[in-house]
């Protein structure tokens, strides 16, 4: 039918071969008016033409048909008028705009084809380009070929919201006019097709002849006949037996010698029970739930809710009355047993809606959360730690007591050698004793509360530094090998002041010749009162920390020059105790929060650490330098490996009082603690040369002998130099040796 439309149409077109080109000149109006006269957009103006399918087809096709000659031709004729249909599209676009054609018009346009007349139900086939996305053709003026390959050119849509809204209020057949996408024009549904939509929309059946409700044909009926459906004789199969059935009864066989296929078993006409108070309908859908708790059952009611109790739960008078004096979120039985003669005569419960209401809120707002309990070994969570036996020598009971001051000690220090040993008192005493005795060797009144005592650490050096008011002592105590002592002495004396004195934080001065007699030397005056005093390993500097607010709370004296600096500019808290590094330039200053570590030559900060304690009260470095241990008031040690991190590496919680001392054994893996408790625990506390392995920290001792006066215990502690011993001084007064 397409060829002999085509044949049509190149039969129409035939007498304009032989047209003159138009003129430039006309060019731009001709063009103008093919694009607004085009059937295309007399058409998109919503003028029902009344033409068929086939009709249309034939329309489109002319519309478009012809090259680019053909088209400019098709333009010339249109502007000179066009006198006949002959004449080109343009005589076709006006007659189609006019009205609706006549039967000459239809004969003419049919061209005697006998095709032109096609009812079929075919597909509009005017565009040819397939089942492919329209969107493909967005950015080009075209839409689509006709069947002679030429392009169906999109029609104009200068149209805004606007006029789309007045054509919807005034074209009355505006909601049946819908756009055919392939071609782009709006199309016009005619009633049938209305009325097919809306049978499709309704779920009926698109064709009105049809009937869903016929009575069925019956193609086999029951009454025998004389012939058979077919008449086919019997396989020679159907008279052998089945190989592969016989296969199947052969695995069922050795299924049920095997034991896997059970035979079925009657089940019990009995009717099963359940407990209604044991747990919750399995089936429930919260009872799927992984994390559902159920709610807790109600108690069972007991001889007390009874209608007639027995006579040892009914209450007296006396208690009845006090049972109804009392709140009623008080009253332990939120009911009294009441006795009745029959259950006729029971009435009805008062409090019951307010139980039931206060039941469903507990069942609603009470949070259930369930507990994931694992089932370990409480042995397998406890470290593995050593045998206490297998980490000896540490001190385990208490040798000597060291009897002679009259009140409380507050300081101790050992002379290097370990054979001497300095106590400081408030009594205003400083008391020298004999390690190994317990003799009091030498008693020197100071006038005043001993703060603190610390033995040069120099064993060619025979002093000993006292703190006491505003004033650092340093005391020769003419113990142990006279050629120290008279060497000390020499080295103090060969000393020659500046001619012109520098300005310094303290005052040296020379002790006068009554005080030489008791053993004083130097006097270091402060502005201050002296909290702490501290050697260098060496024994040419110590540090003092004044009991002082602002930057000069901690000095550096040098017994040498006897010059004196603060090395500080400004403060960062309360310091409460100062520690120099056992072999490089460093300086430890604990705060009330922190412990900051400092870089004497260089002078910068080099770490802070962060105890986690409220109150540092005693710092301890370890002998090689890599470690430190912290006492505070809120009963924690916490234990620093300077080269892990500045948080405590543990933290130690077994005193029950405040720390008042820490200590470091100088050769043993050793190191303690003292408490107002009363109690020393020693620790064992190895540090691995190699890098990788933590230290090793077990308690493996707690000593007890002092007695607790006015809540104080365990003032100071001290470790022997050599020997695996600790001194401790208390708060009554005397010196206990432990070995």
């Amino acid at each position: 039918m397409a060829g002999v439309r085509a044949g049509g149409r190149a039969e129409a077109l035939a007498p304009q071969r032989g047209k003159r080109r138009p003129s430039p000149e006309t060019e731009p109006e001709q063009e103008e008016v093919s694009l607004l006269g085009s059937p295309a957009s007399s058409h998109s103006e919503g003028s029902d033409s009344g033409l068929s399918e086939s009709e249309e087809s034939v329309f489109s096709g002319l519309e478009d048909s012809g090259s680019d000659d053909m088209e400019e031709e098709d333009e010339e004729n249109m502007g000179q008028g066009g006198a006949s249909v002959e004449g080109g599209p343009g005589r076709l676009a006006q007659a189609g705009a006019s009205g609706p054609p006549g039967p000459k018009m239809e004969a003419s346009m049919c061209g005697g084809d006998e095709y032109a007349e096609d009812s079929s139900d075919e597909e509009d086939i005017r565009n040819t380009v397939g089942n492919v996305p329209l969107e493909w053709y967005d950015d080009f003026p075209h839409v689509g070929y006709d069947l002679d390959g030429r392009r169906i050119y999109k029609p104009l849509r200068t149209r805004d919201e606007l006029d789309q809204f007045l054509d919807k209020m005034e074209d009355p057949d505006y909601w049946r006019t819908v756009q055919d996408r392939m071609t782009g024009r709006d199309v016009r549904l005619t009633d049938e097709q209305v009325a097919l939509v809306r049978r499709l929309q309704s779920g009926r059946f698109g064709d009105m002849g049809f009937d869903p409700y016929e009575p069925a044909v019956d193609f086999f009926s029951g009454d025998t006949m004389i012939h058979p459906v077919t008449n086919r004789p019997a396989d020679k199969r159907s008279f052998i037996p089945s190989l592969v059935e016989k296969e199947k009864v052969s695995r069922l066989v050795h299924a049920i010698k095997m034991g896997w296929i059970q035979p079925r078993r009657p089940r019990d006409p009995t009717p099963s029970f359940y407990d209604l108070w044991a747990q919750e309908d399995p089936n429930a859908v919260l009872a799927r739930h992984k994390m559902h708790v159920p709610a807790p059952k109600l108690a069972l009611p007991g001889h007390a809710e009874s209608y007639n109790p027995p006579p040892e739960y009914l209450p007296s008078e006396e208690e009845r009355l006090a049972w109804e004096q009392q709140d009623p979120e008080e009253r332990k039985p939120s009911s009294l047993p009441r006795s009745f003669p029959s259950l006729r005569a029971v009435p009805a419960y008062a409090r019951f809606i307010h139980e039931r209401f206060e039941r469903c809120l507990d069942l609603y707002l009470c949070p259930r959360q369930r507990k994931m309990r694992v089932n370990v070994d409480p042995e397998d969570l406890i470290p593995k730690l050593p045998r206490p036996r297998d980490l000896q020598p540490f001190p385990t009971c208490q040798a000597l007591v060291y009897r002679g001051h009259s009140d409380l000690v507050r300081c101790l220090s050992v002379s290097p050698g370990g054979q001497w040993l300095a106590s400081g008192s408030d009594d205003g005493s400083l008391r020298l004793w004999e390690v190994a005795t317990a003799r009091c060797m030498r008693t020197v009144a100071v006038g005043g509360v001993l703060r603190s005592v610390a033995w040069n650490p120099n064993p060619t050096v025979c002093l000993v530094a006292v703190a006491t008011e505003d004033m650092v002592l340093l005391l020769n105590p003419l113990l142990g090998d006279r050629l120290v002592v008279a060497g000390t002495d020499q080295l103090l004396g060969t000393f020659e002041p500046a001619e012109e004195p520098a300005m310094q934080p303290a005052r040296w001065q020379e002790a006068s010749e009554e005080e030489r007699q008791q053993g004083l030397r130097l006097r270091i005056r402060h502005d201050k009162p002296v909290a702490q005093v501290t050697w260098h390993a060496r024994g040419d500097y110590l540090a003092v920390v004044l009991a002082a607010q602002g930057h000069t709370q901690v000095l550096i004296h040098q017994l040498s020059r006897r010059r004196s600096q603060s090395p500080f500019r400004r403060s960062h808290g309360q310091v409460q105790r100062v520690a120099f590094h056992p072999s490089r330039p460093f300086l430890f200053v604990a705060s009330q929060r922190s412990v900051r570590l400092y870089h004497l030559l260089r002078q910068e900060l080099t770490k802070k650490l962060l105890p986690n304690c409220k109150w540092v009260s005693s710092m301890a470095v370890h002998p090689a330098g890599d470690n430190l241990i912290c006492g505070s008031y809120d009963s924690k040690l916490t234990w620093f490996d300077l080269d892990l991190s500045t948080r405590p590496y543990q933290v130690l919680r077994h005193h029950k009082k405040a720390l008042r001392a820490v200590a470091f054994h100088p050769r043993y893996p050793l190191f303690a603690s003292g408490s107002d408790d009363g109690s020393v625990i020693v620790c064992h506390g190895m540090v691995y040369s190699d890098l990788l392995q933590n230290p090793l920290l077990v308690p493996v001792k707690v000593l007890k002998g002092h007695a607790l006066t006015r809540d104080l215990g365990v003032l100071d502690i001290v470790f022997h130099p050599t020997q695996p011993w600790i001194f401790s001084s208390g708060a009554d007064g005397t010196v206990r040796l432990f070995t």
